[in-house]
């Protein structure tokens, strides 16, 4: 099995040059594919004060200016997404890209962001419900004429999604690796599961559980393809990797931490030995989570060096 590598570019921090820039060079490298983040605000978080692109509009962007590589979210968040409505703008975004849309939904995790916006932050409980509800809507209005539904959270009446998308339908993921609750819904619904920030280890134990929940539900989990986002503080040699680790105890602070194993540190024979991890953990696909500013050495580096070893086919 050729393990599929992807770029997670957070639009945070930088000039929309930036991300024309690093698109072009992804896709000309050959990853996979290329997914955007859905916040309103940067992350670690400045409070709102820095720079964060709006993602459906810079999802569109992408999708135009690229050619050949999947596009994508990781993830829309159902909170302050209506379903109804991202379901038309995925048909849109699949014409505009023809037919290369990958389409990820999670419940929202930033509480920050909502308050700010005027949003509501409910109990994770109710935002999963949000989730399972908003995933029915939107793979009703993508497959059928019209789409009539009365939940909890959504209500919608003899809506139409016209034209379809070009896929029959997009694929849809789910984040998130809660145990009791999203990979059951993964399990249930999804085409495409991605965990973030996490260990090989975590990463392998989470697949069991979604394993688990697949028998329960008399799902083939090999239906559903299985990828993790990882960070990226990759050196072109061991100076500059040192470096990088300390950079990422600078922007994580706090959270560093929790978030260490998932992370790419090294040089590009380490990253190699850590993605060969991933995939031996039982994932079908990595995504490089890259974030401003892009230290374009060792991009290029990871894409000439890094990248041929799990041939993009």
């Amino acid at each position: 099995m050729t393990l599929k590598i992807g770029i997670h570019a957070g639009q945070q921090d930088c000039k929309y040059e930036d991300l024309q820039r690093l698109w072009a060079m992804a896709e000309d490298a050959g990853v996979y594919w290329i997914s955007l983040w859905d916040h309103f605000y940067d992350n670690p978080s400045l409070e709102g004060k820095g720079d964060c692109f709006e993602a459906v509009s810079m999802l569109s962007a992408l999708a135009s200016s690229t050619s050949k590589v999947r596009v994508g979210c990781l993830v829309f968040s159902t909170t302050y997404r209506n379903p109804a409505i991202l379901a038309k703008i995925a048909a849109t975004i699949d014409h505009i890209s023809d037919g290369r849309l990958e389409l990820g939904l999670g419940a929202g995790w930033f509480e920050l962001e909502h308050l700010a916006y005027g949003i509501p932050f409910p109990p994770i409980g109710i935002r999963l419900d949000m989730l399972e509800e908003a995933v029915k809507i939107i793979k009703s209005m993508l497959t059928k004429d019209s789409t009539t539904f009365h939940g909890k959270h959504f209500s919608i009446e003899n809506a139409f999604c016209n034209p379809k998308p070009i896929q029959n339908p997009p694929r849809i993921w789910i984040g998130g690796t809660g145990e009791k609750r999203t990979l059951g819904l993964v399990a249930r619904h999804a085409d495409g599961w991605n965990a973030t920030y996490i260990s090989p280890e975590d990463y392998n134990k989470k697949l069991k559980i979604l394993e688990r929940w697949c028998e329960f539900h008399g799902r083939n989990p090999a239906e559903i393809t299985r990828t993790v986002n990882v960070g990226f503080y990759l050196g072109t040699d061991e100076t500059k990797a040192n470096n990088k680790k300390r950079l990422f105890h600078e922007k994580w602070g706090d959270k560093a931490s929790e978030v260490a194993k998932g992370m790419l540190f090294g040089t590009p024979k380490n990253a190699v030995e850590r993605i060969r991890q991933y995939e031996e953990a039982g994932a079908d696909g990595l995504n490089i989570a890259l974030r401003s500013p892009f230290d374009w050495s060792a991009i290029q580096v990871f894409l000439e060096e890094v990248l041929p070893v799990f041939h993009q086919g």
